[in-house]
């Protein structure tokens, strides 16, 4: 096929030597199906900013460091510069959020180059060599919905102990490969420790996957494995191999309010006390 316009100063460059076709077109990216020497490869090309659908770019990048001082400045002011700097860092965060997971053995695709805001990644084969199915497209049994649901709530756990979260984990963002389940779409990948929404985040893209496998493992929708994982981050218990139950029991004991009130008018009454001593000291120095 013709070579897109994005995709033409990698192919002078010589990162990549034809393209195949089109894979698919999202509200991010497009994703084409392009040649590498001698492997088949997926190329990235993710939307300029005007273009995109996703809108809530700034809840997800909560929590994110930015190493230069004058980057992160320029990114909070909101300058033209700061701009362009806060586009560049979203597009490499997919990126840095592939490589730093599967160094944590989460099953992603094996990221291999970002280049003029294209990412060359690997391409995810079913049994066929075919272009690996979403997993919205494929029917399971009982069986592997159940086998299925225990792989990802793995690389989920493996991933908040790498520090992440995904933020947008669903049927949708899940390839079927011959060896299983691979998690894909990260850009909007977010700081575990970082991000007050995190935790949310979390519940929902748990939720995602109990409400989705639940409908062929009926038993799976009784289960609550974000709540028992994030307790045992929170308390730096959890582990890359932490072995889940899915049952977790609310705290539904009520607070102690008179004692809260207590702590309260106490630092209340210390308050006043310093305000007392600093007019005195006022007063005597007159």
């Amino acid at each position: 096929m013709k070579i897109p316009k994005r995709l033409q100063p990698l192919f002078e460059d010589g990162m990549i030597d034809d393209v195949i076709s089109q894979l698919m077109s999202g509200k991010e990216a497009q994703v084409y199906l392009v040649r590498c020497g001698e492997s088949v490869r997926c190329a990235k090309v993710y939307k300029e900013a005007n273009k995109r659908s996703f809108k809530q770019a700034a809840l997800y990048q909560e929590g994110r460091t930015v190493r230069n001082s004058r980057r992160a400045r320029a990114m909070a002011k909101g300058t033209r510069f700061g701009q362009k700097e806060r586009e560049e860092e979203w597009l490499s965060a997919e990126v840095d959020a592939l490589y730093r997971l599967a160094d944590a053995g989460v099953r992603v695709p094996t990221p291999y180059a970002f280049d003029h805001g294209v990412l060359i990644m690997e391409m995810v084969a079913d049994a066929d060599g075919h272009a690996a199915p979403r997993l919205n497209d494929v029917v399971l049994s009982e069986v592997d919905a159940r086998d299925f649901h225990g792989r990802i709530i793995a690389d989920v756990v493996r991933m908040l102990c790498a520090g992440l979260v995904h933020g947008d984990l669903s049927e949708f963002n899940i390839l079927v490969g011959a060896s299983g389940p691979v998690i894909i779409d990260l850009p909007q990948a977010v700081n575990a420790a970082g991000n007050n929404k995190a935790k949310m985040m979390l519940e929902r893209d748990v939720a995602n996957m109990r409400d989705y496998f639940g409908r062929s493992a009926p038993e799976l929708l009784t289960t609550d494995y974000a709540n028992e994982m994030w307790t045992l981050f929170e308390k730096g218990k959890l582990k890359p191999d932490s072995v889940l139950t899915g049952q977790f029991e609310q705290r539904t004991d009520l607070a102690d309010l008179d004692s809260i009130l207590a702590v309260i008018d106490a630092a209340r009454e210390e308050e006043l006390d310093r305000r007392a001593r600093e007019q005195a000291a006022a007063s005597d120095s007159e």
